[in-house]
């Protein structure tokens, strides 16, 4: 192939790509509009009364039920609803939450940082254990060591988030008096002068070298981790091993052991590298997964994060609250799928995007 060849081709690439990630993007306000149409149409089974607290902004606003019905229109037809419900959602105002006393925006925002420190230490073993056991399961199949490593995958692939949530509760803060519930301990606060345990802690107290605050942090931590890592690990294991069986029986490992390459370097040079291609996409969405809020997770261990939040707006019938989680958790995960999509494509040059 000539240099002119070879320019023409890399910039055909690169405008496929280009047109692949724009038209990926302009799919996604269609997905966020299909979305809205199903919140919205979920809200038509409740009363005009229950569906006016989405557009209060204050709790002085309760008691003014009748006006905004009126106001809002949620006596007139479904168009005329819909229309004004959604222009409400775009401004960001998405009513307010009785279960948090803030209106629904405020309260995302306060505790989905306590969900993303979360989901960042969380997913650091998730890969760790998934990828390593997959790999040594799938180098050895039906040996022993693959055996083991089916056996754990579908055990802890079938266990339920709140039993082992509560076991190693039970356990190490029950009888060891270990690993306290919630996000960080009350004395521990006062001391460092934290006027609340709201928002993002870890990283700025690292930042400022508040090492007794942030070892606190990491304790809390631990069995809400060690919970998602159980639940979480199995399946990708699983995946992983499966995707390495199959590299091992591709024609460039035959021809790599014709040429006498070691095992150990065709495993971890050339098998493994493919092998992780397909499980990116299961880890980013395992990621965004956590970013959603683990919802068990978070209720069992008492975490102040946006799955507790959830959870606990369900429990209180706080339909402001709960519709605002749901276009949220929405939007997450299309704009994961996204991210997935066009990382799958750079790691994989086979990815074709015409």
């Amino acid at each position: 192939m000539c240099l002119r060849d070879l320019t023409e081709y890399r910039l055909n690439k690169e405008g496929m790509v280009l047109t692949f990630i724009a038209r990926r993007l302009l799919g996604l306000p269609l997905v966020m509009f299909g979305v809205s149409l199903l919140v919205f149409g979920v809200t038509q089974f409740l009363s005009p009364e229950l569906r006016a607290t989405a557009f209060i902004r204050s709790e002085k606003q309760i008691n003014q039920i009748p006006t905004i019905i009126k106001e809002y229109g949620l006596d007139k037809d479904i168009f005329t609803q819909y229309w004004i419900w959604l222009k409400n959602i775009l401004q960001g105002q998405l009513g307010w939450s009785s279960s948090s006393g803030r209106t629904v925006g405020d309260a995302i925002s306060i505790y989905l940082p306590a969900t993303v420190e979360l989901a960042l230490i969380a997913i650091i073993p998730i890969v760790l254990f998934g990828v390593i056991f997959g790999v040594i399961a799938g180098i050895n199949r039906n040996k022993w060591p693959d055996q083991v490593g089916r056996i754990f995958s579908i055990v802890t692939y079938s266990l339920p988030t709140f039993l082992v949530g509560i076991t190693l509760l039970a356990f190490f803060y029950g009888q060891l008096h270990l690993f306290e519930p919630g996000r960080l301990n009350t004395l521990v606060s006062l001391d460092a002068g934290l006027t609340t345990v709201d928002g993002y802690l870890l990283f700025p107290l690292i930042f400022k070298g508040q090492w007794f605050v942030v070892l606190d942090l990491l304790k809390h931590l631990v069995l809400p981790v060690i919970t998602l890592t159980v639940v979480s690990s199995g399946g990708l294991m699983r995946v992983v091993r499966s995707s390495v069986i199959d590299q091992l029986e591709q024609d460039y490992v035959r021809t790599a052991k014709s040429k006498g390459l070691e095992q150990r370097t065709i495993t971890y040079k050339h098998v493994f590298r493919n092998a992780l291609i397909p499980v990116i996409t299961l880890v980013g969405t395992l990621f965004f997964g956590l970013l959603n809020g683990a919802i068990i997770t978070e209720t069992v261990f008492n975490y102040p994060g946006i799955g507790s939040f959830a959870a606990r707006a369900a429990l209180q019938l706080d339909i402001p609250a709960v519709l605002g989680f749901a276009l949220f958790a929405a939007l997450v995960i299309a704009v994961s799928n996204l991210i997935v999509d066009l990382l799958y494509g750079v790691v994989d040059p086979r990815i074709r995007y015409d």
